[in-house]
Formats: structure tokens, sequence, C-alpha cells
């Protein structure tokens, strides 16, 4: 058993550390370029649409509910749903902006 022992190359101590670390430092690096960056996007572009958000603009919330935005404060929007209903959300729960409403004649 001594024998095998004997023949096993003998490692370098700086070498081990690099090849330790080096796979390490390749998966942070893909998962930045994959996942971090990618949601740092989407997080900049759905700010800026908040930010734009204005009288007339039709939105969809994150619950799905349609309506048409009438009034706008820092934090909250109230929608009007129908011809009788309006309802006041969050800024935050706008999902998506459809399209502004045609000015009324």
């Amino acid at each position: 058993m001594s024998i095998f022992l004997a023949d096993a190359p003998a490692t370098q101590p700086g070498s081990s550390i690099w090849g330790l670390l080096l796979p390490f430092v390749l998966m942070f690096v893909v998962f930045y370029f994959l996942l971090i960056r990618p949601q740092q996007k989407k997080q900049k572009q759905r700010n800026l649409m908040l930010h734009q958000l204005k009288k007339g603009d039709k939105i969809v919330t994150i619950g799905g509910l349609h309506g048409t935005i009438v009034e706008l404060t820092d934090d909250t929007v109230v929608l009007r749903v129908n011809d009788t209903m309006k309802l006041t959300f969050d800024r935050s729960a706008i999902s998506t902006v459809s399209q502004s409403a045609p000015a009324a004649e």
C-alpha cells in the first residue's frame, strides 16, 4: 500500500488555491449575467413605467383588474373601472400600461 502513496505526485500549495477558487469565480460571473443583471434591468423598467403614469392611461393591476387612471398621487392611483365605480390602489399594484385613452370630444 505504501507503493501507491509514494507514486502520487506532490501538489504545490500555491497552485491548489487558484484551482479551488476559479470554479467559484466562474459560477459567480455566470449567475451575474444570467440572473442578477436581467433582474436589475426589469426592475429599472418597472420603476420607469410607474414613474411615467398619467391620467387617462389604461392599466392592468397585478390582480388582473382593468381600469383607467382618474387621479394620481405619489403613492396611490384612483382607477375608473366602469361608469360609476372608482377604486384606489397603491402605485406598486399596477402591472402593465396598455395605452392612453383617446381625448374626449
